[in-house]
């Protein structure tokens, strides 16, 4: 699933908020855990889809991520009030997206 929201701080509360709402979620005995990678950027827009690089970056953050973890670019992290996550920076490299990407795993105030 993709998602495009106009900043960063629309883009990491809905993050949060799918993450806590597919927490209550359970199936016989199944819990799903999203994966998510935010990434910010300005991708292109052609009918009623993106395509470029920055969803290309976003794409590998999630593939990237752990269950239950949101993983957002550097470029995403600055662009926040640091009030509103606390973050771990994570080690990341992946086929398509630049070298020099950082990426940090991100989590609401304690």
């Amino acid at each position: 699933l993709m998602g495009a929201c106009r900043d960063a701080s629309t883009a990491i509360e809905a993050a949060f908020d799918a993450r806590e709402r597919t927490g209550s979620i359970d199936v016989d005995g199944y819990r799903p855990r999203l994966r998510t990678g935010i990434h910010l950027g300005r991708p292109r827009k052609i009918g009623g889809d993106y395509f470029g690089v920055d969803v290309n970056i976003a794409a590998r953050l999630t593939e990237a991520a752990k269950p239950g973890e949101i993983i957002v670019s550097d470029r995403t992290l600055q662009a926040l009030d640091s009030a509103t996550v606390t973050a771990t920076r994570r080690r990341f490299s992946a086929k398509g997206a630049p070298p020099d990407l950082v990426a940090h795993v991100i989590q609401p105030p304690s």
